[in-house]
């Protein structure tokens, strides 16, 4: 017997949880699936809407300014810029107080850890002390045993971008923490719990050897930036304190994966999952589909009735009246490729793509690469179209990063077309539903 669902969303990132809240916002029954573990935990949990324009303008100060005038396909002209903030006052509502920006329509820019400023509409404000726009001096602290932030060569990096105050960076060595393997939620336990540590002085807890050790390196900055591990489930509390201890405002700088900030966002996310009753299922691929009853013919798109889980080997159906693809792109293998082509490998849904495979890439590396808008063309209804740009099934959306027409990479988009199309997915999803 195949489980029922109005609505049924493939993929557990942010499109994925997006496009399920905003069904279930609508009253619908939702159910998630997903293959493997979010990468909402990879990513930098910075929500960024467009920093750049695909002719490579930027950064940009104001990205609904440069929606109106990008190209025919671009998930942003599918949706329309109203459904990209409603997308986020969404968020914002899912968020709370852990993020800010909603204030102003203008990009922040957000230092990461490798120097570089990201324009973002969208970030935690575990990050607001840090913004480059901000002209107070700031001393970035890395630790020898993290060595993904290499806090002097950070500083450097931002000094050279000509941000308007002065950067330095220092190297010390984190309280409590000897191997240079260790997990960075580690570090963010010690914290957490204030957890006893050894230093050259003695028995002190971590906190307190911390701010110890930065206060040596103060030369009158008034922030302090760490690399983004300064708590998990105490986070504020954490950051608040040492600022207290140091009294400077201490701020996080955003890392590459793993990544506390994505860790945060997914469990906020996945909270409110649980909240509005949307039923979540992980470590299940789907392998099939079928279509059935309430197909429109040779001449209409089809209507699927089921998609067919693998769970332990067994295959279970999971029916649902509409269906939202949000399985990723290439990186994500909701794209996939082989030598002769691109494909989308649950529903064969049609990728344009070149014939000759040497015509999807370009020799510099540095260049505009054809394979990175790899992803499915879609109707104003995010709905996938084939060939002939007609509706491959007629209760299938798709949300995300399995969307062609754009390269997130180097817009900085990524975020913000998950959220848009995500939401957009998932409501219309539900609407159909209701008919």
């Amino acid at each position: 017997m195949a489980i029922e669902d109005d609505v049924l969303v493939i993929g557990g990132g942010l499109a994925g949880a997006t496009a399920a809240l905003a069904a279930a916002d609508r009253g619908r029954q939702v159910r998630l699936v997903s293959y493997k573990q979010s990468t909402l935990r990879h990513a930098s949990g910075l929500i960024d809407v467009l920093g750049y324009a695909p002719a490579g303008d930027g950064p940009l100060v104001d990205p609904f300014d440069a929606l109106a005038d990008l190209p025919e396909g671009h998930p942003y002209e599918r949706v329309g810029s109203e459904a990209v903030r409603d997308a986020l006052a969404f968020f914002d509502d899912i968020a709370g107080e852990a993020y800010a920006g909603s204030h102003t329509d203008a990009n922040a820019l957000v230092p990461t850890h490798g120097g570089t400023v990201k324009p973002t509409a969208r970030y935690p404000v575990s990050t607001a002390a840090g913004l480059a726009s901000d002209d107070r001096d700031a001393l970035l602290v890395g630790f020898d045993t993290l060595p993904d932030f290499e806090a002097p060569l950070a500083a450097s990096h931002l000094e050279a971008a000509g941000v308007p105050f002065e950067a330095r960076g220092v190297t010390v060595r984190f309280p409590g923490i000897t191997r240079d393997d260790a997990k960075i939620t580690r570090y963010a336990h010690l914290l957490d719990h204030d957890e006893s540590v050894e230093t050259a002085a003695g028995e002190t807890t971590a906190r307190d050897a911390l701010t110890e050790t930065i206060r040596s390196h103060l030369e009158g900055e008034s922030r302090v930036g760490f690399p983004a591990i300064l708590g998990d489930e105490r986070a504020d509390a954490v950051r608040a304190d040492l600022a207290d201890r140091l009294g400077v405002d201490v701020f996080e700088v955003p890392m590459g994966p793993p990544s506390l900030p994505g860790m945060r966002l997914e469990d906020r996310l996945y909270d409110a999952l649980e909240e509005r009753g949307v039923r979540v299922t992980t470590g299940v691929p789907v392998v099939d589909y079928e279509t059935g009853a309430g197909e429109t013919g040779p001449n209409g798109p089809e209507r699927i009735d089921h998609v067919v889980v693998d769970r332990n080997g067994s295959e279970i159906p999971h029916r649902a009246d509409q269906y939202v693809l949000a399985t990723g792109g290439l990186v994500g293998k909701g794209v996939r490729s082989e030598r002769e082509r691109v494909f989308e490998p649950i529903f064969d849904c049609h990728v344009p793509h070149a014939a000759d495979r040497y015509d999807w890439f370009v020799d510099d590396v540095f260049g505009d690469q054809p394979y990175a808008r790899f992803g499915l063309p879609v109707d104003r209804d995010l709905r996938p179209l084939d060939a002939a740009d007609e509706p491959e099934f007629s209760n299938l959306r798709a949300a995300g990063a399995v969307l062609g027409g754009y390269d997130f990479a180097a817009e900085k988009s990524g975020a913000g077309v998950s959220l848009a199309t995500g939401y957009v997915a998932g409501r219309r999803a539900a609407s159909e539903g209701e008919r």
